[in-house]
């Protein structure tokens, strides 16, 4: 039975990826002859799976991150907001592994072809970190050659990097591996610790506890000037800087904050409007 249903899913995930990997041209999966747009590397889809097309919709808006909501239900990982709203077809590997899978090799080797830059896949643990971060450990070694790697101290790029957050009790057993197929998403606390960005990659925090500006009126400078040490120290350790918890109603506020972000350097602007933010940042020109 389960290999059936693996069959129909797969069936499935070929149809959806013939529709993706042919648009019209100016998607960001135009063929060879046409024109690619620049994926858009700080962009970064919270809770991506609450959008129709899961992954795809990010990944037509061009955004160079994902976000993915994970329970531990038996050995399998479902994806979900709240554990009320599980369902079983709705897995990590259905929603993400497969489809990456098929679009890394379908791509040559990248996400977006063309750009060898990997794509983050933030993958927030909402049950105990421990034993959920050991199965999806499991989940990650039947796609070995899709990810960064650490492996005996070293970082090998791959087509997808994993950073794993919810749940503080996964650094446990991450710390411990001498091969990972993962990272891990610190806190403004990790700054300056001990952890090296080969396991600590990306420092994350909420914004409305560590600044009290949402983008009305003037940003008070001792608040810009705390941002931009924030990020100067993280990028010296080697580390990306991602806020969530910031205003997202489309408006002079929310872009306020966001061109205050973008300035700083902050490398992940934090979204569940993916035009909103496709649109902004076109209009600034990043990359």
């Amino acid at each position: 039975m389960a290999l059936i249903t693996r069959r129909r899913a797969l069936t499935a995930l070929g149809a959806t990826l013939a529709a993706v990997l042919a648009p019209p041209a100016g998607s960001a999966f135009a063929g060879e002859q046409g024109h690619r747009p620049r994926p858009l590397w700080r962009a970064h889809a919270h809770n991506d799976y609450e959008h129709p097309r899961p992954l795809f919709d990010a990944l037509d808006h061009r955004f160079g991150s994902v976000e993915a909501d994970i329970f531990l239900v038996g050995d399998q990982l479902l994806i979900g907001h709240d554990a009320t709203e599980l369902d079983p077809s709705r897995t990590l590997e259905s929603l993400y592994l497969d489809p990456l899978s098929a679009l890394v090799k379908a791509n040559h080797g990248s996400v977006y072809r063309g750009w060898r830059h990997p794509l983050q896949l933030l993958i927030d643990i909402k049950t105990e970190g421990s034993s959920t971060y050991l199965e999806l450990d499991r989940h990650l070694q039947r796609y070995k050659h899709l990810f960064t790697t650490y492996a005996h101290g070293r970082v090998h790029p791959g087509a997808v990097t994993n950073v794993i957050s919810g749940d503080r009790a996964a650094r446990i057993p991450m710390e411990a591996q001498t091969v990972r197929r993962a990272f891990y998403d610190g806190r403004l606390t990790d700054l300056g610790s001990s952890a090296p960005a080969s396991f600590i990659s990306l420092i994350s925090d909420n914004w409305q506890t560590n600044f009290t500006w949402l983008g009305d009126g003037a940003f008070p400078d001792t608040e810009r000037q705390k941002l931009r040490a924030i990020v100067r120290q993280a990028h010296a350790a080697g580390q990306t800087v991602r806020f969530w918890n910031t205003p997202d109603v489309a408006g002079p506020a929310r872009d306020a904050l966001w061109d205050e972000l973008f300035a700083a350097g902050v490398d992940f602007l934090n979204t569940d409007d993916l035009a909103g933010l496709e649109a902004f940042l076109d209009a600034r020109r990043t990359a």
